[in-house]
């Protein structure tokens, strides 16, 4: 056939073992190659996006979900390579690494989602979950148990084959080739995988029961990933073992098992890994808005507080320099003219000093007589010894009568006349 005939689509030089790589005739091959390329390129950048967001993620609980996060990309990258090996035809190669990747890819993943279960109903009940070198030993010790029984059923069923002895070199190699395995066989060789997609479906719906509703989005998450992948297992192994013999023979058994890979990536990578990735620092995020949200402005607050704080001192100091103007009423006495400051009110009475006359000489007729204002005379030295006494008596009766006069309005004149 390759001597002889060469599919459209295909070059002269291409051997016919990668006819469903380029065959334009058979469509599958060529769609499903498209779309485990773009799952490939895919995973890679969210794998650089999951590393980048290292630094930024501040929450130690989410922050421990890492590894297990690239494990389980690196994990579903190889399912989406391990397609072109259905793809391409069948030697001993190609259908080795059928036989034991397809159960090793596919436990390593259920087996990151069954421990990323196991942290968050932690997390949804004590809102604090285990460390990250837990997490990935307990991974690896899952991904180990699946790689034994593979490893044991590939030799059972391939090396250990009796052969008769009277068969020909063809006959051994083809009763010796891991491509004579019975599909029932290979089901039968997974149902340590299909225990775990049960298991992690348990774990993930004892997540929606805790108390922490903020891990519940994560679990929902798993829930939904262990859904589809339940009813894509379903789907291809009733295909599988019962479908294809009945339909289209053993021509369709790999366009089911490449079908199945590359729908179950995509389901990985769509409804597990993408919201993931983004939940991963939501929290530091939302947290951030809402500090600025409740202190908008913390260095606004600060100039403030330190502006009141100099106006209360400025306020301080300058009722400290009024009340250092402000007379002692203890140590002096209390003038009538204290509160006068040029301007006229009409709630405030302010005397004059001829008023105050006027108002003694009005309620006192008989004392205004006795107040004399001293003048300047010219008498001799004598005489003005003589009538120092009078005078001082003068002043005596004019500040007594004058503060007699005042009586009646509470107001004290103190100097003389």
């Amino acid at each position: 056939m390759a001597a002889n005939f060469t599919p459209q689509g295909c070059g002269p030089n291409v051997d016919s073992l990668y006819y469903n790589l380029c065959d334009i005739s058979t469509v599958w091959g060529i769609v499903l190659e498209a779309f485990a390329v773009a799952g490939i390129v895919f995973s890679f950048v969210l794998f650089i996006a999951l590393l980048a967001n290292i630094p930024f993620t501040q929450n130690k609980n989410r922050k421990s979900s890492v590894a297990l996060h690239a494990f389980f990309l690196v994990f579903t990258t190889g399912l989406l390579g391990l397609t072109f090996a259905f793809i391409v035809g069948k030697d001993f190669s190609t259908c080795a690494s059928r036989r034991f990747l397809f159960g090793v890819l596919f436990g390593g993943c259920f087996a990151c989602l069954l421990m990323q279960c196991v942290r968050l109903n932690i997390l949804a009940r004590r809102n604090s979950g285990p460390r990250a070198w837990a997490l990935c030993l307990g991974a690896l010790g899952l991904w180990l148990v699946e790689v034994v029984v593979n490893t044991e059923w590939l030799i059972i069923t391939v090396v250990r084959q009796p052969v008769p002895p009277n068969a020909t070199d063809e006959i051994s190699k083809a009763m010796t080739s891991p491509c004579n395995i019975a599909n029932e066989d290979f089901v039968m060789a997974l149902i340590y995988v299909m225990t775990l997609i049960l298991a992690v479906l348990v774990a993930s719906l004892a997540i929606m029961a805790g108390k922490h509703k903020q891990w519940k989005m994560e679990g929902a998450c798993i829930l939904i990933t262990s859904l589809f992948s339940v009813g894509i297992w379903v789907a291809w192994i009733v295909m599988y073992v019962y479908g294809n013999a009945r339909t289209g023979g053993p021509t369709w058994d790999d366009p089911t098992l490449a079908i199945a890979l590359v729908a179950n990536a995509w389901v990985f990578i769509i409804i597990y890994t993408i919201p993931e990735i983004c939940c991963l620092t939501s929290d530091d995020e939302s947290q951030q808005s809402l500090g600025e949200e409740t202190y908008p402005n913390r260095g606004v607050g600060y100039e403030t507080i330190l502006k009141e704080q100099q106006s209360s001192q400025n306020m301080f100091m300058e009722n400290k320099a009024f009340s250092m103007d402000e007379p002692n009423h203890a140590s002096k006495p209390v003038s009538p003219y204290s509160g006068y400051t040029g301007q006229l009110r009409s709630s405030v009475y302010q005397p004059t000093e001829l008023a105050l006359i006027t108002k003694a000489v009005t309620n006192h007729p008989q004392d205004s007589f006795d107040m004399v204002i001293p003048r300047a005379s010219t008498h001799s030295a004598a005489d003005s010894g003589s009538s120092t006494p009078s005078t001082h008596t003068e002043n005596e009766n004019a500040a007594h009568t004058q503060t007699n006069g005042n009586s009646g309005n509470g107001l004290h004149r103190t100097s003389q006349w």
